[in-house]
């Protein structure tokens, strides 16, 4: 018996929330259509994942000229049973450390 081909399978390892946070911790003066763009989702959506992770305390906005500039709070803890209690910039400490080459 033959198996079946499969369907590549899409998996997305982060939340779009954590994408987004990552995109802001990258280059906080990224306009909600370039996260958009990058996280593969809609401006509509970005600006409301945007809008919880200022009330959660992960963003502040700083209004700068004609935009808007994103300061990851690094220190607010994140949420979650694997992750819990462990400030934001643990999780970009982690993926730096593991994206450089050895």
């Amino acid at each position: 018996m033959k198996d079946k081909p499969t369907a590549p399978v899409h998996l997305r390892f982060l939340t779009s929330e954590a994408q987004v946070l990552l995109c802001l911790a990258e280059d906080p003066r990224l306009t909600m259509r370039e996260v958009a763009a990058r996280v593969g989702i809609t401006e509509r959506a970005i600006q409301r994942i945007v809008a919880a992770l200022a009330a959660a305390g992960y963003v502040s906005v700083k209004r700068v000229g004609r935009r808007n500039e994103y300061v990851v709070n690094r220190g607010t803890p994140l949420r979650g049973p694997v992750v819990d209690g462990r400030p934001a910039g643990w999780l970009f400490d982690l993926l730096e450390r593991k994206a450089k080459p050895r």
